[in-house]
């Protein structure tokens, strides 16, 4: 459990619970290179039989597509918000510059092993990263304390996107900017959750939860972050995941709905950006 600033605890539910502790999703062949995450698979030959190497490839570049949007990124602070094992973590302090990098996730197992990963980091680098238990919709952070927020692939499992946005909003500095990248509905539909909990059984055991971008936006905004845009990365990331899945899962078996619910419009991935707006200075 996890303490809201000034709040009741925060449990995690259930199917959180068990995925990222006793079923460590990170370690299974879905995955690899330390990360838990879909990929974003530009220039990578969906024509043969992605190898290893091109599953951790497409995981490191949606990493890359992420913080790209966040730059430029020397000498800043930054909190990852779901950082799963704490790979992008590192990826983020040792290639873009940052001056501190924290990674923080809701399960402590998770958090363990980041810390045991990343253990033998240079002594340069290993004082600027570290690793905290919190909750997206109660972070364990002071006011203004960081110039960069970013998650990958988290968002979909928050409990609350208006708290998350409140959270944001209050933990970056004037000027700071943000990053959410995951899988969301692109519509207001109330049919939506039905629908995708009837094709995808992690919609249905509510480790995933179908999350709109009209909700999305409207938290931001609703807690006073500006320059709120949206963009689709689908088309680079769907097809990939799911020629991906084809070398384990048979047609017809759930994880295979994940393509056919981008196609029918119920579900897309996006990159989710905006900042905390700058002071107005004032003419001298």
């Amino acid at each position: 459990m996890t303490q809201r600033p000034g709040g009741d605890p925060l449990p995690m539910r259930p199917a959180v619970q068990e995925t990222y502790g006793p079923v460590d999703l990170g370690a299974t062949p879905l995955f690899g290179g330390g990360f838990i995450n879909f990929g974003h698979w530009d220039g990578i030959d969906l024509d043969r039989v992605p190898t290893e190497h091109d599953r951790i490839r497409s995981q490191q570049a949606l990493y890359h597509r992420v913080l790209a949007t966040l730059a430029p990124t020397e000498g800043l602070r930054a909190v990852e918000v779901g950082c799963g094992l704490g790979t992008g973590c590192a990826m983020a302090l040792q290639e873009y510059g940052f001056a501190q990098v924290t990674g923080m996730d809701i399960h402590p197992q998770q958090l363990d092993r980041a810390r045991s990963a990343h253990a033998d980091l240079p002594a340069d680098q290993a004082g600027r990263l570290r690793f905290v238990q919190g909750a997206a919709e109660g972070m364990p952070f002071g006011d203004a304390e960081f110039d960069c927020l970013y998650s990958v692939e988290a968002a979909q499992h928050f409990r609350d996107p208006e708290a998350f946005a409140k959270e944001t909003a209050r933990v970056l500095k004037p000027g700071g900017r943000a990053t959410v990248a995951s899988f969301f509905v692109p519509d207001a539909d109330p049919a939506r959750p039905e629908q995708l909990a009837a094709l995808l059984e992690t919609f249905a055991t509510g480790l995933d939860v179908a999350h709109s971008i009209p909700q999305w936006t409207g938290g931001l905004e609703g807690a006073g972050l500006t320059d709120v845009r949206v963009t689709s990365i689908g088309a680079a990331v769907w097809h990939g995941w799911d020629r991906w899945l084809s070398t384990m899962w048979q047609p017809g078996t759930w994880p295979r709905n994940f393509l056919r619910a981008y196609r029918d419009g119920m579900l897309d991935y996006f990159l989710i950006t905006a900042a905390r707006p700058a002071p107005v200075r004032q003419p001298a």
